[in-house]
């Protein structure tokens, strides 16, 4: 499963960042003038030594108390006014912001939808759903707090140096003897941190995916008594995220103690000379006073800088992240370039639906493995069904998801009524072919929502019920609230068979011209798959259909039967004539287990 990319020591956080810009930008009104009123906030404070100083060589060296009382007033306005500024700083961010978090996922949730199945057969779902959650919460953080802060506290920095500069060089120099030790600090911190944020959000994602996993298999845990090993397994990753939590820990404690520590001994060494030089005549008391509350002043922009950049190297993290998932190739993207070579002899093919030297191998196994199916050449004609039988592992699976395209073929190519499919887009071509999988998937929806949304939006109660009738899903009308009732998360409250019928009338409840049913009947009892096919014969009377079978009375529905083997077309011919001239066919329909053919890559999936 995909969880890590490029080596992060190569990601410049900066570059990575201005990512976010397109998402940003609508704001970015609102996050210059948050910016403008935080510096205008931070300067305000820094004025506040300026009175102070006043106030100590004038009134309290005069000893004039009306003085005083006017500077406290002044501090006190000064305060209040820093005060307002901060807090009309955090209304002009938090609106945007949480809009620029919203567009983000949001964003997300459409690519997701748009990636071909190949994607989301190399991801983990625990790694899609923190780069969707954590990681977009990291960056509404990062841009309603450091983003604008590593300005802020730059530009009060420098005010600040200036400042004392300005009242006296000399110490001056002192407190910014710091500085370099502290940068170098700060870019060797910079490096590290980045790496082991890195890997902390990614274990965040494997530790979100066994979490899942253990929730959606719930049943097999508790079926098998497997409590105790998965509970050993979430207990493992835990521990490696507590680690690297610690290294972070550990990496942030390092630097603060050094961007803590250096400027305090600065601010003490000033704070010496400072009195010496006052005790010699060559300082003002109230400059001494100014200085040393402006470099305190000072220690939370400094001090902050070591929190402030490890939130940025989590932002560029998530940011790269984030854009993993966006950089990958939509099956937009791939069609558009197919279209060309698609439609030039497409009138020219036969009608139906046609396999002209399809060969298939799966996009993440290696370049040397054989192919899963190899030069299939099939043709089903206008209003046939064609059943394809096969062994376990014989490639039935994925040759049916190549028609609605799950999976691009490698080479060769599929024709619907003379039209090469990559001609068509994805939308036009989902609309002709309808697909019941043999594992059914159901979402947590009503039942009737579940199953229209087999049709085009704009079927009604009228084409539910022919497709519930067809499907004998009857059974829908005892549930408490019939076709209103909520189905839960995989539809699991119902039975295996009951979701299998469903998942075939939302197959047939649109009337597609092709219809492709991967083993539709599986976890039917005799009875109900009897009257099932007795309903779905008079749908297949006007479709054409390529069905996956494994037992005889499913194949008996089929006008014609095609044996896969070995990821090739073995034979074509009716039951009968099948079962009289293959051996293999007749060892599989007599319920006897083949051998499983040579060549095969991997069992289909």
């Amino acid at each position: 499963m995909a969880t890590t990319s490029a080596p992060t020591r190569n990601r410049s956080a900066v570059r990575t960042l201005l990512r976010l810009w397109p998402y940003v930008r609508p704001a970015r009104a609102r996050l210059f003038s948050a910016a403008f009123v935080a510096i205008l906030a931070s300067s305000t404070g820094l004025v506040i030594p300026l009175v102070l100083k006043w106030m100590v060589d004038g009134p309290v060296a005069g000893r004039d108390p009306a003085g005083v009382w006017l500077g406290a007033l002044c501090l006190l306005l000064l305060g209040f006014a820093e005060a307002l500024l901060f807090g009309l700083r955090r209304w002009l961010v938090a609106r945007p912001l949480a809009h620029v978090e919203a567009s983000m996922r949001a964003d997300l949730y459409r690519h997701l939808q748009r990636l071909p199945v190949s994607f989301h057969d190399r991801w983990a779902s625990g790694q899609l759903l923190s780069r969707g959650m954590t990681d977009l919460m990291l960056l509404r953080m990062f841009l309603a707090f450091p983003l604008t802060f590593l300005l802020v506290n730059g530009v009060t920095i420098v005010i600040g140096v200036i400042i004392m500069l300005l009242q006296d060089w000399t110490l001056g120099l002192v407190i910014l003897g710091p500085a370099v030790p502290v940068m170098v600090t700060c870019v060797v911190f910079e490096k590290r941190y980045a790496e082991v944020a890195r890997r902390a959000q990614d274990q965040v994602g494997d530790l979100t995916t066994v979490v899942e996993e253990s929730v959606l298999g719930i049943r097999i845990i508790k079926g098998f008594g497997r409590h105790r090993s998965q509970a050993r397994a979430f207990r493992d990753l835990s521990g490696k995220l507590r680690g690297t939590e610690l290294r972070k820990a550990q990496l942030l404690a390092t630097i603060w103690g050094v961007i803590v520590t250096l400027p305090e001994m600065a601010i003490g060494a000033a704070l010496v000379v400072g009195v010496v030089q006052v005790a010699d005549g060559g300082l003002s008391a109230g400059t001494l006073v100014a200085f040393l509350s402006t470099a305190l002043a000072l220690r939370w922009p400094v001090e902050s800088i070591g929190f402030l950049l490890a939130m940025s190297q989590e932002a560029a993290t998530a940011t790269e992240r984030y854009f993993e998932v966006m950089d990958e190739e939509v099956e937009e993207a791939e069609e558009r370039r197919a279209t060309a070579v698609g439609s030039r002899s497409a009138a020219l093919e036969d009608k139906g639906l046609r396999f002209h030297g399809v060969t298939f191998r799966y996009p993440d196994a290696p370049p040397d493995s054989a192919p899963v199916l190899r030069h299939i050449d099939l043709h089903i004609r206008p209003g046939e069904s064609l059943a394809l039988v096969g062994s376990t592992g014989s490639g039935k699976t994925t040759l049916t998801a190549l028609v609605p395209r799950l999976y691009e073929v490698t080479s060769g190519r599929i024709t619907l009524d003379g039209v090469d499919i990559t001609g068509l887009s994805r939308q036009a071509l989902r609309a002709k072919v309808a697909v019941a999988f043999e594992e059914p998937t159901l979402f947590s929806a009503a039942v009737g929502d579940n199953v229209l949304m087999g049709a085009d939006g704009t079927a009604g109660t009228t084409e539910l019920e022919r497709a519930l009738a067809v499907a004998q899903a009857d059974f829908v009308h005892a549930l408490p609230q019939g076709t209103d009732t909520q189905v839960g998360e995989q539809g699991l409250s119902l039975s295996g068979g009951q979701r299998q019928r469903l998942a075939l009338a939302r197959a047939v409840v649109g009337q597609p011209e092709f219809l492709v049913l991967d083993d539709p009947l599986s976890a039917l009892d005799v009875h109900t798959e009897a009257a099932v096919e007795a309903a779905l014969r008079h749908v297949l009377a006007d479709t054409t259909a390529l069905i996956v079978a494994h037992r005889p009375s499913t194949v008996l529905l089929a006008d014609r039967v095609a044996l896969l083997s070995g990821g090739r077309i073995a034979a074509v011919g009716t039951h009968h004539e099948l079962l009289r001239t293959n051996a293999e066919y007749a060892h599989l329909m007599s319920g006897e287990q083949s051998g499983q053919p040579s060549g095969e890559q991997e069992g289909a999936r």
